[in-house]
């Protein structure tokens, strides 16, 4: 048996109940499965339980008004990314700006066309889903990225950089503070190709305990999406790494080291300044605290202690 292909969810906000029929009737004469609010407090009621693919949202309601609505469910991260399309009266240049601010992909017209509501559903649909799947290959690669703005909004972030800032401010809400760090670089940043932009490794944050994270500028997406790789800036030297993490003296975690760098042991004693024996010496230690037999298995294992960090 055939499996049924799942129709868009389009989230429909109106406070107007002929609207409201009107473009149901349409939407689902399209095949998109609608779901209704009628205030914008209903509607961040409905994506606590159901994340849509797309929303139409009224710019000129009651109480909380679509500029608002919008505002707020850019705020949640579970349907930051879901594409707002305003519909309204309003045509003048400012009311379309602020559609756009506050989160808006496009701006349609009332009295609505039908046809064009269609033709635009199905750009930003797709539009959408080539991002979701550019984020979802940076999470399976295992990246460290986040998007930030101007105004210090994270845009989204990979699983992987979740986990190195919570563990780095050792807070679950700690990429606020990075955040507010890229974004005042972002705002001091000279324009793109000036000579004194600042290199990729510049920008650390600190936490206050005492970890640092390195935040590598990669570039622009679309307007106001600044892209960042992060990293652990440990401040231990990389002996100082190995030796705490497989309980080495400083000398054997000296020769791990060189090791992993690919060194024979006549080089390393050079180095040293320690005789072949007593580089052998250290081996046999280092082989049996990190459980292995042989010096390649012992670089692979330090190698990976080193990237960890």
């Amino acid at each position: 048996m055939a499996e049924t292909q799942r129709r868009d969810i389009v989230l429909l906000i109106d406070d107007s109940p002929e609207a409201l029929g009107f473009l149901t009737e349409a939407l689902e004469a399209s095949d998109y499965s609608v779901l209704i609010a009628t205030s914008g407090k209903a509607a961040l009621s409905i994506v606590d339980r159901i994340s849509p693919d797309l929303i139409l949202l009224d710019a000129v309601m009651p109480g909380m008004d679509g500029f608002e609505t919008c505002k707020a469910l850019k705020d949640d991260p579970l349907v930051a990314q879901v594409p707002v399309i305003f519909m309204t009266g309003l045509t003048e240049t400012e009311h379309v700006v602020k559609a756009l601010d506050c989160g808006g992909v496009d701006y349609l017209t009332k009295p609505i066309n039908i046809d064009e509501l269609r033709a635009r559903l199905r750009v930003h649909l797709s539009n959408a889903r080539s991002a979701q799947s550019a984020r979802v290959a940076l999470d399976a690669a295992g990246r460290h990225l986040v998007a930030i703005g101007g105004d210090g909004h994270v845009h989204w972030t990979t699983p992987q950089a979740n986990r190195l800032i919570e563990t780095a401010t050792g807070q679950a809400d700690g990429i606020t503070a990075v955040a507010a760090v890229a974004a005042d670089w972002i705002g001091k940043r000279p324009p793109i190709g000036a000579a004194s932009l600042s290199p990729a490794g510049a920008l650390t944050y600190r936490s206050p305990g005492g970890h640092s994270l390195s935040l590598a500028f990669l570039g622009t997406v679309g307007m106001d999406e600044h892209l960042f790789r992060l990293t652990a800036a440990d401040t231990r030297s990389e002996d100082e790494i190995l030796r705490g993490h497989f309980g080495l003296t400083q000398r054997e975690s000296e020769v791990l080291l060189w090791i992993a760098r690919g060194k024979p042991n006549k080089d390393i004693g050079e180095i040293l300044g320690l005789s072949a024996r007593t580089v052998n010496k250290h081996l046999e230690q280092i082989y049996a605290k990190l459980g292995v037999e042989n010096r390649a298995s012992a670089a692979v294992k330090a190698a990976h202690a080193l990237r960890e960090t």
